[in-house]
């Protein structure tokens, strides 16, 4: 509305009332004095009143200024509380942030994550829940996280999804296993009748495995040990209780120093999708969108190393 007097308009003509110069004021509202004079000439109009006498000695406020100037310091005072309340919402949201995330992405990249967005926001507390993927998409759904990070062979559902990266699993062995002798590759059957060292349901890892081995016709995999963590999992195949499928985040230390013994498999895609989720319809701001971007960039930067694609 065009005919409303805007605030910087009702701050000068309190500044005049305040000084009794319409010189004074502008300057403390750093304005020229003639922008200053049609800025209060406008206001008189859209008003129909004369706010302001000029006089050679100042400006002096008019009955009606007088009046309208006790209006204004209202009017003012709550919109200086708006902003006030605003920043101290924002700075509440950005105190804190709530992310879960799946084991493999808890342990082996959102350290390196939240390493970052803490240099940049030395204030900033974050907590991280960590728990398999099927909890993190409940925990997002019923708003107990901001975000979360899950390693499930597809997008939970009713949630907004995107791709921060990419991982393998890999079916390992302790040396002494006869696998680790072996000269070919494990068919779908052969590693869907073998009992495995597994994750509990509901975990990304298990849930990729079964689904790729029903991919390659293969049956579900067979359990000998169920754990609840990927590192129970692999200190269990270090102990040679079984062979285990794992990501290669997670036991690459192991490969490269002889405690665990790759297996290769064919026929059978055990590549998998890392993707950060949140409410659906709901647009990411503050905290959880800065540490969305960093995992971002981390996923760009790696697959840029193994000459892979972004792209879902």
């Amino acid at each position: 509305m065009t005919d409303v007097p805007d605030l910087r308009s009702l701050r000068l003509l309190v500044a005049v009332g305040e000084h009794g110069s319409l010189g004074r004021a502008a300057a403390q509202l750093r304005v020229s004095q003639p922008s200053a004079s049609k800025r209060l000439a406008l206001m008189e109009r859209q008003l129909g009143l004369a706010l302001v006498d000029r006089t050679r000695r100042g400006s002096t406020l008019t009955p009606g200024g007088t009046v309208v100037v006790d209006w204004a310091r209202r009017v003012l005072d709550e919109f200086d509380g708006l902003i006030t309340g605003a920043r101290a919402l924002r700075a509440t949201h950005r105190a804190t942030l709530r992310v879960a995330a799946s084991m493999t992405v808890a342990e082996h990249l959102a350290p390196g994550w939240f390493g970052e967005l803490r240099t940049a926001a030395p204030d900033l507390y974050a907590g991280l829940r960590v728990t398999n993927s099927e909890t993190v998409a409940e925990l997002v759904r019923s708003g107990g996280v901001d975000l979360g990070f899950v390693e499930s062979p597809s997008a939970p559902t009713g949630l907004t999804a995107r791709r921060v990266g990419a991982d393998r699993l890999a079916v390992v062995v302790a040396p002494g296993h006869p696998w680790a002798r072996r000269r070919t590759p494990l068919d779908a059957g052969e590693l869907s009748a073998a009992p495995l060292v597994v994750r509990e349901a509901g975990s990304g890892t298990r849930e990729t495995l079964d689904r790729a081995l029903a991919r390659a016709g293969a049956g579900p995999a067979t359990v000998l040990l169920e754990l609840g963590s990927t590192t129970a999992v692999r200190s269990a195949v270090v102990a040679g209780a079984g062979p285990a499928v794992l990501s290669v985040l997670a036991v690459a230390v192991d490969l490269r120093e002889g405690r665990l013994v790759e297996v290769a498999v064919t026929g059978v895609e055990l590549r998998r999708t890392l993707r950060a989720v949140w409410p659906a319809g709901r647009r990411l701001v503050g905290p959880p969108a800065d540490l969305l971007a960093i995992a971002l960039r981390a996923g760009a930067r790696s697959a840029g190393r193994a000459g892979l694609s972004t792209a879902d």
